[in-house]
């Protein structure tokens, strides 16, 4: 089945466990590789991180833990590997890592924000881009069934979108779940659907529309 899986897809899902083994035997690869806020940021003992330009990327290559890995990867499986098979693998690299960026870019707001709060951690997952393609799978098979996990009930792809993005807009805003970047995982679906509203050549662009789409 591994074989089996799209060329994007599947090179994700390695390239992933193999920085999950890495940070194992690496713990100090959050420093350089993690999402940090903007500025300079002692830590103790003298050191000090600070936000680096290819952390906007980088930190969706790190987690937290196990689970933190598993259920990004098993979601970028049920859900990337239909997209990418529907769009290629060119188009569909270009909207996860779009959806990984703009996911980056607005934790890197959030984060630096709460630094004035006294508040300063890193932000690690691929969830950012995980959401952005959830979203495409969504608005692309708008009437599949999926099964959520916890609790397994059935649904729409298109409800589980919105039933996800109200989730995480409650919790962000409301600060239920700390250690979660809400936020990010708005900003990858926000970019994702800004991304195909322009290949679609629907507002707020205009441009002739893509008809795989």
């Amino acid at each position: 089945m591994f074989t089996d899986l799209p060329p994007v897809t599947r090179a994700l899902l390695i390239a992933n466990a193999l920085m999950f083994l890495l940070q194992q035997v690496m713990p100090g690869l959050v420093y350089a590789f993690a999402l940090w806020p903007l500025g300079e940021h002692p830590i103790g003992y003298g050191e000090t991180v600070s936000f680096l330009p290819w952390q906007i990327v980088s930190y969706a290559f790190l987690h937290g833990n196990f689970a933190h890995l598993f259920f990004n990867m098993f979601a970028l499986l049920m859900f990337g590997a239909p997209v990418e098979m529907t769009w290629g693998p060119r188009r569909f690299a270009h909207y996860y890592f779009l959806c990984v960026i703009g996911a980056g870019f607005v934790q890197l707001i959030v984060t630096t924000l709460a630094v004035r709060e006294g508040m300063l951690y890193p932000t690690v997952g691929a969830s950012g881009g995980v959401y952005g393609v959830l979203l495409a799978f969504g608005l692309m098979f708008p009437d599949r069934r999926v099964m959520l996990l916890f609790p397994p009930i059935p649904m729409k792809a298109i409800t589980l979108v919105f039933v996800f993005g109200a989730i995480e807009l409650f919790l962000g805003v409301t600060g239920t779940q700390q250690g979660v970047a809400h936020f990010a995982h708005l900003g990858g679906m926000a970019f994702g659907f800004l991304l195909i509203q322009y290949w679609r050549g629907r507002p707020p662009f205009r441009r002739r529309p893509d008809r795989r789409l």
